[in-house]
């Protein structure tokens, strides 16, 4: 079984490369230096290409699109959330999960139970709203949008879509005084993600399996 993960330089990323690792699994994590498995930079098409091509004829049997910035931290209304943020950040947050499973479709259709999952957040939720971070809440909303139109439009082909918030976890984008540990979360995910099927598709859970509000 081979799995990709994008952004699994750090945080979550590479605690599911970990994880997966350590049960055997064939493992291609990607990262924009090369230090990671593949090196790729979700932001340039090309980038997607090889990694397509690195991956050669090899079965996908699960994405997981992680790879993500949070640019707008702590900006102010009146002068921050410049247009260069938004750019920058849909371009990774959004743009680069749909870029990442179009070039992966091929490698997806050769598996026998293929899935994605893409990391959200719940301050994707719609339903959820308190204000700030412009910028990141709505890449997330995109995010989830995505998923769940993918989910629609892959399940003919037998590709699950699910659509994750990871928690509030203690990494460099979450900070020290996040509520959960790596571990707690890349073990919440790795249930959620062996559990999505046909049935579930489209689905938008928590790390510890209860479903979100949109």
């Amino acid at each position: 079984m081979t799995v990709v993960i994008t952004g699994a330089s750090r945080g979550i990323g590479a605690g599911l490369a970990e994880h997966y690792r350590a049960q055997g699994l064939d493992v291609a994590g990607t990262s924009r230096s090369p230090m990671g498995d593949i090196t790729l930079d979700v932001t340039h098409p090309s980038s997607h290409t090889e990694m397509a091509a690195a991956l050669g004829d090899k079965p996908v049997e699960l994405l997981v699109c992680n790879a993500g910035v949070f640019l707008d931290r702590g900006d102010d209304l009146e002068t921050g959330f410049g247009a260069d943020l938004w750019a920058q950040s849909f371009a990774t947050n959004v743009t680069g999960v749909f870029l990442s499973i179009q070039a992966l479709l091929p490698h997806l259709r050769r598996a026998s139970n293929p899935r994605i999952a893409i990391i959200s957040s719940q301050m994707g939720s719609s339903e959820i709203a308190s204000g700030s971070s412009y910028i990141y809440r709505a890449s997330k909303a995109a995010a989830l949008n995505l998923g769940r139109n993918l989910a629609v439009d892959l399940k003919d082909e037998g590709i699950a879509v699910g659509i994750y918030h990871p928690g509030w976890v203690q990494t460099d984008m979450g900070g020290e005084t996040a509520a959960i540990t790596v571990d707690a979360s890349v073990a919440g995910l790795v249930e959620r993600f062996a559990a999505l099927n046909l049935e579930t598709t489209g689905c938008f859970e928590t790390w510890d399996g209860r479903p979100h509000p949109y």
